[in-house]
C-alpha cells in the first residue's frame, strides 16, 4: 500500500524553529502577517542569543521510487517544508517543490515513478488539494477542486488510479472518490458517506475491492469493504456489542483473502491482527506484547510485516514473518520514535523516520535481509552539538484518585545549580501522547535558560490502554486537569525543581488544558502560554469545521445536550477570567479550521476587560499552529521574552 503520510506535530506548535526578522534597530520586528498586541518590544539580543536554535531542521520519509533506490522526503530549507529527492544514503537533498505554504506529503506513482502526487493547503486552512508533479519536467497539475478538503490518497495495485477522501459535496461529510491522476477531471465519487471520519486504507491485490475505515472516536471505528466499481459497501467488523472497538490501519494480505489491522478488540491495547474476509475471524499476532502497535506496513510480497510498538512512549521496531509468525526486533539508532514505515517494492528495503532527544527527525532505511540500518538524511542542528542536549527521565506521580500518571522530565545542564524553574508542556489531541523525540528549539530553554521541562501524559492520553484513554471523556474532562494539579504537588517534592516558578503551556487541546490550569491553580503557577487552544467548548463546537464537529462531540460531549452545555459553560476559561491572576500569552492562526482564532480573541478581550495582563499574537497567514519560518521566528523569540519576564 502506498499512501501519503503527514507527521504528527501537535507538541511542536509551541516552540517552532525559526530565525528572527531583526531590523537594524535594537528590536525584533514582527512580520507584516502578524497581529501583535500587548507584547512589549523584544530586544535584538534575544535573537542573537537564540538564533542557532532556530536553524534546526528535520526530514520526514514520504515515498520510495518504485524502480530505483531513491526517496522522496519533506524538509525545510526556505520558509516551509517542501518535497526533496534523495538518491542515496547521505546524498544531497534536491528540492523539487517551492511554495510559500508547506507541502504535507508526497507519494510516487507506484509502478513507473514518472510522477508523484502531493498535498498542500493555503495559509494553514487545511483545505488540502492534491497535485501531480511530473518528472523530469517539474510541471505541476491541480487534481482536485481547489476548495474542499482532500486527502488520504491510496494507490491501486496497478497504479492507474488512487482513492481518496473529500468533503466537496457539503463540507461536512467525507465521501470516497477514485481518480486517474493522468487525467485531471476524471474523479468519480465512489461512495456517498455520512460523517467526517471516513478514509480509504488499501486496494485488494486484484483492485476489485477497497478496504475503508469509519472513524467515530479514538475508542470506536469500523472497517468496510467497498466494491471498487460500484461503491457497494459490506461491513467487515460488525456494530453493536457490549463494548466499543477501535481499528487502525488496514492492508490486504498478498492472497486477498484476509486483511491485517491493529485493534483493541478483546484487549486493552492495539494488537496486530489478521481478519479472514470470509468468516470475519480475528487471529491476534502480538498478544504477548502489552503495548500498543502504533503503525505497521506489509511488504509488497506479503511475507513480512514491519511494525512499531509504543513501549512507555519509546518505539520498538519489529519484523514479523507472516508464514511462521516468528518475529525479530530491529536495533534502532537509539531511544526515540520511529514512524512512517514504507517498504520499497523490492520487499527488502524498509524506510522510516526516526528521532530522539539528541537527533532530529531524519530518514533511515533497514535492509531486512542483513539487518543493516542506514541514515539517508543528516539534518542540521544549527552548529550545536546534539550530544549536549538533555535526555528524558520517565517519571510517575499519583493523582487525586490514586491513579498513576506518567511523563517525561528533561533537566538543564549541571552548571545550573539550585532548584530550577519548570515548564509544564501539555500535549494536544487529547487522544495523543508525548513521546521522547527531538525537542528542537525547546533545547534553548534547557541549555541556555536553565529551565526544566516536564511533558505529562495525563488521563485521556493514548499509549496506556483504552480504559485510560476514556478517563477524560465528557463530564470527566476536569479530571485530567487534576492530574496536572497532582504534578504540581510532585514538583514540590523534588529538591532540584522550584515549585514557586512554574509556567504551564500547551497547544490545541493542550491550550485548553493550559487555560484550565491557569484558572484552577492560579496560585501555584507564575504564567501560562496558550497556543491555538479552546477557551469555550460551546463556541468551539459552533465554529470548528463541520467535518470535525461530530467527531469532537464523542470526545468532549454534545453541546446541544443541556447538561453538557451547562458543564461547558461552567468550565470555560473565558467565563473564569477572574480566577486568572498570572500573565497569559495567547497565540492563534487566523485561518485555523480546528480551533478558530475567535477562541483566542474572546479570551484576550475577557482578560483585558478584567484588567489582566495578556500578550496576543495572531498570524493572518497561518492555521492550527505556525508553519512559516518568519512567523515561527517571532513566536519563538516572544516566548523567550515572556519567560524571562514572567518565569525567570
Amino acid at each position: 500500500m502506498k499512501t501519503i503520510r503527514a507527521r504528527s506535530w501537535a507538541w511542536s506548535l509551541l516552540f517552532p524553529a525559526a530565525a528572527a526578522l531583526a531590523g537594524p534597530a535594537a528590536e525584533i520586528r514582527p512580520a507584516e502577517s502578524l497581529v501583535v498586541d500587548g507584547i512589549p518590544a523584544i530586544p535584538e539580543s534575544v535573537a542573537e542569543a537564540a538564533s542557532r536554535y532556530t536553524e534546526l531542521r528535520s526530514a520526514t520519509v514520504q515515498s520510495w521510487h518504485p524502480a530505483r533506490r531513491e526517496l522522496l522526503i519533506t524538509t525545510r530549507f526556505g520558509d516551509t517544508a517542501q518535497v526533496h529527492q534523495v538518491q542515496m544514503p547521505g546524498g544531497d537533498r534536491r528540492q523539487l517543490t517551492f511554495f510559500p505554504d508547506r507541502v504535507a506529503g508526497a507519494s510516487y506513482q507506484p509502478t513507473k515513478g514518472d510522477f508523484f502526487v502531493f498535498t498542500k493547503d493555503t495559509g494553514g486552512n487545511e483545505k488540502s488539494q492534491l497535485y501531480r508533479y511530473d518528472l523530469p519536467a517539474g510541471t505541476i497539475t491541480l487534481l482536485t477542486d481547489g476548495k474542499s478538503q482532500n486527502g488520504g490518497l491510496v494507490w491501486s495495485t496497478a497504479g492507474d488510479r488512487f482513492a481518496y477522501g473529500s468533503t466537496r459535496r457539503n463540507g461536512a461529510d467525507r465521501d470516497l472518490y477514485v481518480q486517474d491522476p493522468r487525467q485531471p477531471g476524471s474523479e468519480r465519487r465512489l461512495a456517498e458517506l455520512q460523517g467526517g471520519g471516513w478514509a480509504a486504507l488499501d486496494w485488494s491485490p486484484d483492485d476489485s475491492r477497497i478496504l475503508a475505515s469509519e472513524f467515530v472516536s479514538a475508542n470506536e471505528s469500523y472497517l468496510w469493504l467497498l466494491d471498487a466499481a460500484t461503491g457497494a459497501r459490506t461491513l467487515l467488523t460488525p456494530k453493536g456489542g457490549p463494548e466499543k472497538v477501535a481499528y487502525a490501519g488496514g492492508e490486504f494480505a498478498a492472497d486477498g483473502r484476509s486483511v491485517y489491522v491493529t485493534t483493541d478488540r478483546e484487549s486493552e491495547f492495539q494488537r496486530l491482527a489478521r481478519i479472514d474476509l470470509a468468516t470475519g475471524r480475528h487471529t491476534y499476532l502480538t498478544s504477548h506484547i502489552s503495548w500498543d502497535v502504533d503503525t505497521f506496513d506489509l511488504s509488497p510480497d506479503g511475507k513480512t510485516i514491519a511494525f512499531v510498538t509504543n513501549e512507555d512512549g519509546a518505539s520498538q521496531l519489529r519484523l514479523l514473518d507472516t508464514a511462521t509468525g516468528t518475529e525479530r526486533p530491529v536495533d534502532l539508532p537509539g531511544l526515540g520514535i520511529a514512524d512512517g514505515l514504507e517498504w520499497h517494492p523490492n520487499s527488502r528495503d524498509l524506510a522510516f523516520t526516526f528521532s530522539s532527544a539528541r537527533s532530529p527527525a531524519d530518514a533511515y532505511s533497514l535492509d531486512a535481509t542483513t539487518g543493516k540500518v542506514e541514515r539517508w538524511t543528516f539534518s542540521e542542528t544549527g552548529g550545536l552539538d546534539p550530544a549536549g542536549f538533555s535526555e528524558p527521565e520517565l517519571v510517575h506521580w499519583t493523582s487525586f484518585d490514586g491513579k498513576t500518571i506518567s511523563g517525561f522530565l528533561y533537566r538543564p545542564p549541571a552548571r545550573f545549580t539550585g532548584p530550577r524553574p519548570v515548564v509544564i508542556n501539555i500535549h494536544g489531541g487529547p487522544e495523543s501522547q508525548f513521546q521522547p523525540g527531538f525537542l528542537g528549539r525547546s533545547n534553548y530553554y534547557l541549555n541556555e535558560l536553565g529551565v526544566a521541562i516536564v511533558f505529562p501524559n495525563v488521563r485521556g492520553s493514548t499509549g496506556y490502554g483504552k480504559t485510560f484513554l476514556k478517563l477524560d471523556n465528557g463530564l470527566l474532562r476536569e479530571d485530567s486537569v487534576k492530574d496536572v494539579g497532582a504534578l504540581l504537588d510532585w514538583i514540590g517534592t523534588r529538591p532540584e525543581l522550584d515549585a514557586s516558578r512554574v509556567m504551564v503551556t500547551g497547544g490545541s487541546y493542550g491550550g485548553y488544558m493550559t487555560l484550565a490550569v491557569a484558572t484552577s491553580y492560579a496560585d501555584r503557577i507564575k504564567s501560562a502560554v496558550d497556543v491555538v487552544g479552546v477557551s469555550n467548548f460551546i463556541t468551539f463546537m459552533e465554529k470548528t469545521e463541520a467535518y470535525r464537529r461530530d467527531l469532537r462531540r464523542v470526545e468532549y460531549g454534545d453541546e446541544r445536550d443541556p447538561r453538557i452545555r451547562e458543564f461547558f459553560t461552567r468550565i470555560a476559561a473565558v467565563n473564569n477570567v477572574d480566577k486568572i491572576t498570572k500573565p497569559l500569552f495567547i497565540v492563534a492562526g487566523q485561518n485555523d479550521p480546528r480551533v478558530p482564532a475567535q477562541e483566542g480573541e474572546q479570551m484576550v478581550a475577557a482578560m483585558k476587560k478584567n484588567g489582566r495582563p495578556v500578550w496576543w499574537l495572531m498570524a493572518r497567514d497561518e492555521g492550527h499552529g505556525f508553519a512559516k519560518k518568519k512567523n515561527q521566528d517571532f513566536q519563538f523569540y516572544a516566548t523567550i521574552a515572556f519567560m524571562q519576564a514572567h518565569l525567570l
